[in-house]
């Protein structure tokens, strides 16, 4: 199927059964969380991936007690770095230059330039744009589940701060700012299982400029 079908199959699931998703397909969805494009490539955040049923009923009464924490078959949470590091950039940097092979300096000047941008804006410009990033992350996330037949909820109604303390996230210096259940979806059970998908007319939704 192409992936426009893919999409106009999926949506916010609102009720999962329970059903392992095989971890060739977890898998599947995570590199393509880990392949999707960044701001200059720098990738500041990180997936967390939850499948501990102890953990996802933790997890449940911090995010609005939804019963896809616990009927979900993983969870994954998506964090974001608490700030740019000059020490975080280079290291990505770093990794680049070695593994394409080209001299240790070539792109002094773009990291020195980066560095310069984001060294003059406080922390909540940081976050905000690290949570971006994200974003474009989970998006890739949502559509590889999608191909691969996986239901996914994604969820921005949480406590951050009391997932964060949960997660131990605060001492790796992270925060939470989505969450993606993946699952199957509950076909006797979830009212909107086979409600018409509804989204803006593309008359509407474009604005083509000539």
């Amino acid at each position: 199927m192409s992936l426009l079908e893919d999409l106009k199959w999926r949506y916010a699931t609102k009720k999962m059964n329970g059903e392992v998703v095989p971890q060739e397909k977890v898998d599947y969805i995570l590199e393509a969380a880990r392949l999707a494009p960044s701001s200059s490539g720098l990738q500041p955040y990180k997936v967390i991936v939850v499948s501990n049923k102890e953990l996802k009923e933790k997890l449940q009464p911090i995010a609005m007690n939804q019963s896809q924490l616990v009927d979900a078959s993983h969870v994954l949470i998506f964090a974001v770095h608490e700030s740019y590091t000059e020490e975080r950039i280079s290291e990505v940097f770093r990794r680049t230059v070695e593994e394409r092979g080209v001299p240790a300096n070539a792109m002094d000047d773009y990291k020195k330039m980066l560095w310069g941008l984001f060294s003059s804006k406080p922390q909540e410009y940081h976050i905000n744009h690290a949570a971006k990033q994200a974003y474009i992350s989970f998006g890739m996330a949502i559509a590889a589940a999608a191909e691969q037949k996986v239901d996914a909820t994604p969820m921005e109604g949480f406590d951050p701060e009391a997932v964060d303390k949960l997660l131990g996230l605060e001492k790796k210096g992270l925060k939470s700012v989505l969450i993606l259940t993946l699952g199957y979806r509950d076909d006797q059970n979830d009212w909107l299982v086979n409600l018409k998908k509804i989204r803006t007319p593309k008359e509407e939704f474009l604005i083509t400029l000539d």
